[in-house]
């Protein structure tokens, strides 16, 4: 799986292609040639594996931790429910989304390299902004929820090794802050943001996706291990008791799980891109309905587990982070090994879901200024024993004040589960469900008020509303968060 990858570059960001020039890259006929596509690029070679490698990275992120929390909001019948639910939901629009990366004939169409092409193709007009703003921000969202995610295990292996140095009496609290942390994240992202585009990213896709199978089995033993300990399964039919929380809470809580369960789901909003690394034949969109197909029932089996567990160990008490709130308790080392997989699963995780947003920045600034050796020239640095490093200045710049801002807002903004369910909410709908509807309608050419376009538009309008109830127990969340809030001084 590993060697087929190496030393790719289907030249993702459009400084390089300048930086070759026009003439180094002759428009290639589909099929002629051992080293271009049939759009002139240099060769795709991503398979099922790899892009199903890349979707497990993005999708089985930090979400899967708040899902205990989320099953305990819903209860027994209707966390699962929900889960299956999404999981349908998220595979289907998926499966609509991938037929739309080549316009016209699925074989020889015109490729669209990202989300907005797509978007382009297929609706144009004022839905391509919309898109491009929804999809982004939402990048810029996850990079910051995973810069608090992985403050908060790093800072909980420190705190698992601080109790268990000071014993069982208890004696010292372990207060700490989470500002170093977050900023010894941000100067890892800095270096291996410098990875020039996705088709080279495929190695630590496949460490974080072994990483996040390790910390999801760990949180799923451990969870066993409870529920055999104590001998009973926790948790109700309909959730959390009213009494626990107040009836208002109850159903913020609701409104809340059901984003933090779409969030564990969505990847929509790099499916093009993942999409843009595979080679071909087969024509792209069916490996790609394979690989969402693996994907989705990979983690739609550990979400079950790690949510259903998590729930029957700890019921109505189950943290909004499975792993930081099993109390740090032994084995201390497992729970180490399990955040340290976390941390470097998150590492690949903010890498995945920022190459989109640095590539569109990228290549709409060599467009723009196209004279500008700043932007578009790449200094060849030699790395002995591999190929010279492409250094683009523009890159290293904009990519570094990139990771620095979305660094600074995480130290402000601390609270990561209320800020988890509004990112889903404002993605889900839009990126996962209404544009592959849209596009899929239009490409199709669906009659309206046919069977088939009333059964879609009730699909997308059931899935507006989860979303507009997610965003608002979101909000009610992190407007609680707020008032005993105070920036930069985030000591747990």
């Amino acid at each position: 799986m590993g060697d087929d990858g190496a030393g790719r570059n289907h030249l993702y960001n459009n400084h390089q292609v300048f930086d070759l020039s026009i003439d180094v890259l002759p428009h290639v006929p589909h099929g002629s040639s051992k080293c271009y596509d049939d759009d002139g690029r240099l060769k795709r070679s991503g398979t099922v594996w790899t892009a199903s490698a890349h979707i497990i990275t993005a999708v089985i992120g930090s979400g899967v931790l708040s899902l205990a929390w989320a099953t305990a909001q819903l209860g027994w019948v209707a966390g699962p429910i929900v889960m299956l639910m999404f999981s349908f939901v998220t595979y289907y629009t998926s499966a609509l989304l991938a037929a739309c990366y080549r316009s016209g004939d699925p074989v020889d169409g015109k490729r669209n390299y990202t989300y907005m092409d797509a978007v382009r193709s297929n609706l144009g007009g004022f839905k391509v902004k919309i898109c491009g703003w929804v999809q982004y921000l939402n990048l810029f969202g996850v990079a910051i929820g995973y810069t608090i995610a992985s403050s908060i295990s790093m800072m909980a292996i420190k705190r698992s090794n601080c109790f268990h140095a000071s014993g069982s009496g208890g004696k010292n609290p372990c207060h700490m802050n989470s500002n170093p942390y977050m900023i010894a994240f941000g100067v890892a992202e800095i270096i291996f943001s410098q990875i020039p585009d996705f088709d080279q990213l495929w190695w630590l896709s496949i460490v974080a996706a072994v990483m996040s199978f390790t910390y999801s089995t760990i949180g799923l033993g451990l969870g066993i291990a409870k529920v055999a300990e104590t001998g009973k399964i926790r948790g109700s039919l309909t959730g959390i008791s009213v009494g626990t929380v107040t009836q208002t809470q109850k159903i913020w809580r609701s409104f809340q799980a059901l984003g933090d369960i779409a969030f564990a789901y969505s990847y929509s909003l790099i499916l093009i891109e993942i999409q843009d690394t595979l080679r071909a034949p087969p024509a792209e969109s069916k490996t790609m309905k394979k690989a969402t197909m693996i994907s989705v029932a990979v983690t739609t089996f550990f979400y079950m587990l790690c949510g259903c567990m998590g729930y029957a160990a700890f019921g109505d008490l189950s943290s909004g982070n499975l792993l930081t709130g099993f109390g740090f308790y032994n084995p201390f080392w497992l729970l180490d090994i399990a955040n340290a997989a976390i941390v470097i699963h998150l590492v690949g995780a903010y890498q995945v879901y920022c190459q989109p947003l640095f590539a569109f920045v990228e290549k709409t600034a060599a467009e723009k200024f196209p004279d500008i050796d700043f932007i578009t020239k790449d200094i060849k640095i030699p790395i002995p024993g591999f190929r010279p490093y492409n250094l683009n200045l523009f890159r290293l710049v904009w990519r570094t004040v990139f990771v620095i801002i979305t660094t600074v807002i995480s130290m402000l903004l601390p609270f990561f589960n209320d800020i988890v369910g509004l990112l889903g909410a404002l993605g889900f709908w839009p990126l996962t469900v209404y544009f592959p509807v849209e596009m899929y309608i239009s490409q199709k050419k669906i009659l309206k008020w046919s069977t088939r376009w009333l059964c879609l538009q009730i699909l997308s309008i059931a899935c507006l509303i989860i979303t507009i109830a997610a965003a608002a127990g979101s909000i009610a969340g992190v407007v609680l968060d707020l008032k005993s809030f105070k920036p930069f001084s985030t000591a747990y």
